[in-house]
């Protein structure tokens, strides 16, 4: 499987991206300028990364302006012919305001920028992961919360240590704790946490090689 990360103006989780997947995951890694629409390299079997940081500023709405970005058109293309896209943090901003994915992502419940160590679970596991966001506090319709529900799309869950979803867990207000989900194809996935920056022994706490593996994203 190859990877290709997309760069945006404001990107800064992009380098932490590439250096997680060529040297923790030994992937071959295309950077992509958010300018370009060539994905011909690719195939469906390979997977497009939207990294994390501030994408165009945030000036309008998070995610919002590089939804229109020239690559993000051929991302939208990519994956609904079946390719692999993950969004993480403000890629999962950007895969909400695409429509890739249902929901938003709102200012966290207590108005503040959180950067710290997380539990989440998928039901089976726990994983500590970093988050790093202003706005990440999943919201969707009762409706579409039903769907998710109903289709297993949730991925990933803040809980307590010991896997616990409750609300004392919950770093930003998201609804049903939700830190991930998945569209109902199963190939484009958004978290909020950061998997990346948990993948390297060198950084004491590898889950997120556990995270990337859970996804199909790394053998």
């Amino acid at each position: 499987m190859k990877f290709g990360v997309v760069v945006f103006p404001g990107s800064n989780c992009d380098r932490d991206m590439q250096d997680a997947l060529q040297d923790d995951l030994n992937k071959e890694v295309v950077m992509l300028w958010h300018k370009d629409k060539d994905l011909s390299m690719f195939t469906i079997d390979d997977c497009i990364v939207l990294p994390g940081g501030f994408s165009y500023g945030d000036y309008l709405r998070c995610g919002a302006i590089a939804r229109f970005s020239p690559m993000m058109e051929s991302v939208v293309q990519f994956a609904n012919k079946g390719g692999k896209v993950l969004g993480v943090c403000n890629g999962f901003q950007i895969l909400c305001e695409s429509g890739l994915l249902p929901g938003v992502l709102l200012q966290n419940m207590h108005q503040q920028y959180i950067c710290k160590n997380v539990m989440i679970t998928n039901g089976t596991e726990v994983f500590t992961i970093p988050i790093a966001h202003g706005d990440g506090r999943y919201y969707a319709s009762n409706e579409v919360l039903e769907s998710l529900l109903e289709n297993d799309q949730i991925l990933f869950r803040y809980c307590d240590v010991a896997g616990n979803v409750v609300a004392a867990a919950n770093p930003n207000g998201a609804l049903h704790n939700i830190a991930g989900i998945r569209n109902a194809r199963g190939n484009v996935f958004g978290m909020m946490p950061h998997p990346e920056r948990a993948s390297s022994p060198l950084l004491g706490n590898t889950d997120g090689k556990k995270i990337f593996a859970l996804l199909g994203l790394a053998s």
